[in-house]
């Protein structure tokens, strides 16, 4: 009995510092690699407090060895765009100007009932007031509303309404993103206007997004990141 408790005890220290070295992410907000690792973690804890026969070892090694894979996975994919997207996949439009998109919604393999029932969460009713809805790679689906049905702004108390999409992502660590720019209607000429108002290169951004009347925003990366 002894023994069970004391194995008990350590397979429990390990499980939780390799979940909390996984990061402070939520079941639900978990990328693929890291639901798989999370799940496996589980079932060779769960092995290793059953089998008492078997050295603790058995049950640590493994453990300790996943999170080693997690660790350098999330390295690779913060450094490489395409690997990232290939591994987490990459956000998906499902409603644009109040219009479902049902070809990408087949393709997901959701059902109406699915973004039904995400849109009533965010307290929203009707697909027609919703401007902009997206799949996030984690599967939860996120929406920008109308500008009749938003909560007021200081902009709105202005005069100032449109129905546009959220801001695109025109550069991600570095990397221009051909698809986000052309989306936000951000021309060659224009970007190096951009970057040459703002003192600065593309390799030199952390982010940068615009919305189609023009609006951006740069984040600079910071020294040594």
């Amino acid at each position: 009995m002894t023994i069970m408790v004391i194995r008990t005890f350590i397979l429990y220290i390990v499980v939780i510092f390799s979940v909390r070295f996984m990061g402070k992410r939520q079941i639900g907000q978990m990328q693929p690699t890291e639901l798989v690792i999370t799940i496996l973690i589980s079932n060779i804890a769960t092995i290793s407090l059953e089998n008492t026969d078997a050295p603790l070892t058995t049950g640590i090694v493994p453990i300790l060895f996943l999170i080693s894979v997690e660790v350098i996975m999330s390295i690779i994919t913060l450094r490489y765009q395409t690997f990232r997207n290939l591994v987490s996949g990459t956000p998906q439009i499902i409603i644009k100007n109040g219009t479902l998109d049902q070809k990408k919604l087949k393709a997901l393999r959701m059902s109406i009932d699915d973004v039904l029932e995400a849109l009533r969460e965010i307290n929203i009713f009707d697909i027609s007031e919703v401007q902009f809805a997206i799949v996030e790679t984690n599967g939860k689906i996120s929406a920008y509303q109308k500008a009749p049905y938003r909560n007021v702004t200081q902009n709105d108390i202005n005069g100032i309404m449109h129905n546009c999409d959220p801001p695109y992502i025109i550069i991600n660590d570095g990397k221009l993103l051909p698809k986000g720019q052309y989306a936000a209607g951000i021309t060659v000429k224009k970007l190096e206007k951009i970057l040459k108002e703002n003192k600065t290169r593309t390799q030199d951004i952390f982010l940068m997004t615009s919305d189609r009347f023009g609006n951006y925003n740069i984040i600079k990366k910071q020294k040594g990141c």
